[in-house]
């Protein structure tokens, strides 16, 4: 079969077009071309449409990322398995499957909301109000929010160019999120190494150590700005007194000091006016062995007598200077050990609550691990109990702070009067408080919180000219067998809730 010239299967081709009546597409000449040619089939390559397919593909994590660069490979390469093969892998990157028993909501085709631009701009101030978190190291991370808050509060946004620089944000702010809790996470554990290392080089100085302890304690997860803001005011207050406490120290060090140099001045003194007084005393001796009338001795025992005399008043000076560096050296050791009081109240303050008196969150902490420790080992019962003030917000929007504060000490000081010598009473936070009772079962623990609701109502809490009856909320709970006694506590919690929910100034067991 000799082989037709391309001029001739050319002819033909345009022949066959016209006699079957085909548009002259570049697609149908080629198909007419082939069929008279007698060769096979194959198309072009759709490089740019698969390339613009690729653009369009989003990126929203990291195996999404991988298989569209895959695919952008495959597509240069002209490779069709490769091309498949990275959508595949594209597939298994997408959205997560709905949880079993989820309603799926069909969604009509063609009625999908439009990204209007009120809801772009509220996308827009959520990325704002979250950038701050997100840190500003990143010069190319700012830029790119920049950009699409801009795009995203355009009089006409691009929507197709907001969607995809939204998706590219997205993968951005899941390492930058990532990068910063991994930063707070390693500060944290840095500070606690360096707090620790101090508490261990000062073993001897209880003062430092419950600083230590609260410091540790205030930067254990999970944090709070007012928590924080507490333990900054306390520790202000101790290190002012601590300066102040470890002067006076220095100054009754100096006094000791200053004792200790004047009583060797003293002894030195003593020690050349005996020398003189003796040498005055022998001289003397050797004149009166040496006289031979009485005439001759009364000069010298005039000289003797002057002698004794001058000693006994330097020995009467130093022993009343000495006298008197004594009566400091005892006020300068009374001080110092005052002193040390002084230090171990300020080391107790950092676990209790400056305003009530009541003990603070390490406090109740350590008291917690106490007595949920003593039940344990003796098999005994402990109850816990939340106690919230009710309508404190509108007592301090109507009297002021002050008054509130007043509050919260008029009911730490009624709860300390109602209770038993073994009781806690422990300040929760804001106008919340807790009360350990070991020894104590639900029903029992829920009747004390009772009792202590009656005799708030007898006291009226007075504020200049206004009367308050002040009530609380509190749940209670028995600490179980299995759990702890902050587990206890939240029970306690939900419980006081429950008592807010169902008319307030009740007691609720959990």
């Amino acid at each position: 079969m000799t082989e037709r010239a391309p001029s001739e299967i050319a002819r033909e081709t345009f022949k066959l077009l016209a006699g079957r009546k085909l548009a002259p597409t570049p697609e149908n000449y080629i198909a007419l071309y082939r069929e008279i040619a007698g060769s096979p089939m194959v198309l072009p390559f759709p490089a740019e449409p698969l390339s613009q397919i690729a653009k369009a593909l989003p990126a929203q994590n990291p195996g999404q990322q991988k298989q569209r660069a895959l695919f952008e490979l495959a597509v240069s390469k002209r490779d069709w398995t490769a091309v498949q093969s990275a959508l595949v892998g594209y597939s298994g990157f997408g959205m997560p499957a709905p949880e079993a028993g989820a309603t799926k909501v069909p969604v009509p085709s063609g009625i999908l909301a439009p990204l209007t631009p009120e809801f772009l701009s509220q996308i827009a101030r959520l990325i704002e109000f979250a950038m701050p978190a997100l840190g500003t190291d990143d010069a190319r991370f700012l830029e790119q929010a920049q950009a699409l808050l801009s795009g995203m509060r355009h009089p006409a946004p691009d929507v197709a160019w907001v969607k995809s620089a939204l998706a590219n944000f997205s993968h951005r702010v899941s390492f930058a999120a990532e990068e910063q809790s991994e930063i707070k996470a390693s500060l944290l554990h840095l500070l606690q190494l360096i707090f620790q290392n101090i508490r261990d080089l000062n073993q001897e100085d209880k003062w430092i150590r419950g600083q230590i302890e609260t410091l540790i304690k205030s930067s254990t997860p999970p944090l709070s700005l007012r928590r924080l803001d507490d333990v900054q005011s306390l520790l202000k207050d101790v290190i002012f007194k601590q300066a102040e406490a470890k002067g006076r120290a220095l100054e009754g060090q100096d006094q000791l000091r200053l004792l200790l140099s004047t009583f060797i001045e003293r002894l030195s003194l003593i020690a050349e006016s005996s020398s003189d007084f003796h040498d005055t005393i022998e001289r003397c001796a050797k004149e009166i062995g040496a006289a031979k009338s009485i005439a001759e001795i009364t000069p010298v025992l005039e000289a003797t007598m002057a002698a004794t005399h001058a000693m006994a008043e330097v020995t009467l000076k130093v022993r009343d200077e000495l006298q008197g560096m004594r009566q400091k050296a005892v006020a300068a050791e009374q001080q110092i050990v005052q002193l040390h009081v002084e230090l171990d109240r300020v080391s107790a303050q950092a676990r209790h609550d400056p305003l009530t008196g009541a003990l603070n969150r390490k406090g109740l902490d350590e008291a917690i691990e106490r007595e949920v420790s003593n039940a344990r080992r003796k098999k005994r019962p402990v109850c816990m109990a939340l106690l919230d003030i009710d309508n404190f917000k509108k007592i301090n929007d109507s009297l002021g702070h002050d008054a509130g504060d007043a509050a919260l000490k008029h009911l730490a000081a009624v709860t300390r009067e109602c209770l038993r010598p073994q009781d806690t009473l422990a300040r929760y936070g804001g106008e919340e408080f807790v009360v350990l009772m070991p020894d104590t079962t639900l029903d029992p623990g829920i009747e004390a919180m009772t009792r202590l609701q009656r005799e708030l109502s007898k006291r009226i809490f007075l504020e200049g000219e206004a009367k308050i009856l002040i009530t609380f909320s509190a749940g209670v709970a028995e600490l179980a067998t299995d759990e702890t006694g902050m587990e206890a506590i939240k029970r306690a919690d939900q419980a006081m809730f429950l008592a807010k929910r169902s008319g307030k100034n009740r007691v609720l067991g959990a």
